[in-house]
């Protein structure tokens, strides 16, 4: 399909200053609030050595992720204020940080999903056998997160692009419209089906040892307590990977779908693709408090390094997060 034989005008000024300023101070602020937010829980785990255990290796890789995006997307967010219609018609120069982007998602993607394998096993451990995950196994699991990110995300700096070519993107040119579907359907799948089903899982897991409990006649509480948490995370999780992507994704099937010149799409479809990117930060945001702050020992060595005591915190093991 040719997209582009009825379109021209690529030096068309189609942005006007209030609306770039109006979308891009947002896009910056939001993405130096989230830099700034993940490595300070990077610096924390690194500096801690009670918190260099296995989960606490995701949480580090995922916090690496999410600073990735938000760079990425400061990146972006410069050149749109600085040439707006670059990210209209594209160009060689956005192509670079649309590639980053598209590997730091990717990589954020992947590492939630380790997490919550990490979860279910470390909750499956008492109920059937030990197969608690190593520290070098989650080192070895961020390290194929990556590779597959890089693999898959730097797919355009490789050659799969459409810059002056057809069938390219109209909200993210010169992305192809192809290379899109290709990677946004099935990672959409993992981000939604699999953590879905993994923190499913371990409610399910959790209930099953609290029938085994009453059936014995043991205390209950505790059980009743790490349910209700582990239920509650599980459902913050899979709403803030729901609402953060999803208008991504429904932007691409509307890119997909749509036979608008770039001109013709202006404004209304490059202002909700703006606008995505900006759920896409918010979930960079949002990972680090649901992941980690959440964690009671990771909170107290957050709250050492403002007040710095004699008084060392022991790190207790997690049940769950």
């Amino acid at each position: 399909m040719n997209r582009d034989l009825n379109c021209s005008g690529n030096g068309t000024k189609v942005w006007s200053s209030q609306l770039v300023l109006g979308l891009g101070i947002p896009q910056l602020t939001i993405n130096l609030i989230s830099v700034a937010f993940n490595c300070t829980v990077i610096f924390t785990i690194v500096s801690t050595k009670d918190l260099h255990k296995p989960i606490f290796v995701l949480f580090c890789n995922l916090a690496f992720s999410d600073l990735f995006t938000s760079s990425s997307g400061f990146w972006i967010s410069i050149l749109f204020i600085t040439d707006p219609e670059s990210t209209v018609f594209g160009s060689k120069d956005i192509l670079v940080p649309y590639a980053f982007y598209t590997i730091s998602i990717l990589s954020t993607i992947y590492n939630q999903v380790s997490i919550g394998i990490e979860r279910y096993l470390a909750v499956a451990e008492g109920f059937r056998t030990r197969c608690r995950i190593s520290r070098n196994q989650s080192l070895v699991a961020a390290l194929i997160s990556w590779t597959v990110a890089f693999l898959l995300g730097g797919m355009p700096l490789m050659g799969w692009d459409c810059y002056k070519k057809e069938n390219r993107s109209v909200l993210y040119s010169p992305l192809c419209i192809d290379y899109l579907i290709f990677i946004t359907i099935p990672n959409c799948v993992v981000a939604f089906i699999l953590p879905f089903f993994t923190y499913l899982s371990i409610i399910v897991i959790l209930r099953k040892q609290k029938c085994a409990m009453k059936a014995h006649r043991q205390t209950l509480g505790a059980y009743k307590s790490a349910e209700l948490q582990v239920a509650t995370t599980s459902i913050f999780i899979w709403l803030l990977a729901l609402v953060s992507y999803a208008p991504f994704f429904a932007g691409v099937i509307l890119d997909a779908t749509m036979q608008l010149c770039p001109t013709e799409a202006y404004p209304s479809v490059f202002v909700f693709r703006n606008c995505s990117a900006m759920m896409i930060t918010l979930n960079c945001l949002g990972n680090p408090i649901i992941y980690t702050l959440k964690v009671k020992t990771l909170g107290h060595k957050l709250r050492l390094l403002k007040c710095p005591s004699s008084n060392r915190i022991q790190v207790q093991a997690i049940g769950s997060s």
